[in-house]
């Protein structure tokens, strides 16, 4: 089987696939317990809450960081 017939079976495997994974995803949404979901979050949130805020989520920093060596780069030597 050349590379051009397998790329056809794998179309031809994934068109079938896709309804069928497509009613499972929706099966177990609608089966989805969300009360067992939220009480088995609950825990994390709860931490997080308790963290003290951060001064900014660590993008500014990330962002001088760059700068820093894009200028570092653009020196001339």
């Amino acid at each position: 089987m050349d590379e051009q017939q397998q790329m056809r079976r794998w179309v031809a495997i994934w068109k079938q696939a896709g309804p069928e994974l497509e009613a499972i995803r929706n099966r177990e949404i609608q089966e989805a317990d969300n009360l067992q979901v939220l009480e088995s979050l609950e825990s994390s949130f709860n931490y997080a809450v308790r963290l003290p805020p951060r001064p900014s989520s660590g993008m500014v920093e990330m962002q001088k960081y760059f700068a820093k060596i894009r200028a570092a780069h653009e020196r001339p030597s």
